[in-house]
């Protein structure tokens, strides 16, 4: 099971929330999300424990535990939904011009001025 934990001081190591988690159960892997700009920590991470009733009673024993002077967060984490895992759609006015012609060439609406709405008639 995926846990996140939210509210990590950014000093906290990725050695230091195994260490935590591993009291409860065997962890297969414990990562915390890092700013690639400044290498630092963005104060939340993922732990992924292979037995769900370990990750449970870790869930349920962590959450609100306080480390290193922040009361951390921890619950199970929600996959993505496909949308977001998929590459991020680029929409420049190029690719919004193409989007208003559709294969049966019925007139959609375009947005011109300040919020009127005329048909584009494309």
């Amino acid at each position: 099971m995926k846990i996140l934990i939210r509210n990590l001081d950014r000093s906290t190591t990725e050695a230091e929330v195994r260490t935590l988690f591993e009291a409860h159960g065997t962890v297969q892997s414990c990562t915390i999300v890092m700013d690639k700009k400044s290498n630092q920590s963005k104060g939340f991470g993922f732990v992924e424990m292979p037995k769900a009733g370990e990750a449970k009673i870790a869930i349920t024993n962590l959450n609100g535990k306080e480390v290193a002077d922040n009361k951390i967060r921890v619950k199970k984490a929600e996959s993505k939904p496909e949308a977001e895992k998929a590459e991020p759609e680029k929409h420049g006015q190029d690719d919004i011009k193409k989007q208003a012609v559709t294969a049966d060439k019925k007139p959609k609406t375009s947005f011109q001025g300040y919020g009127k709405k005329t048909p584009t008639g494309k």
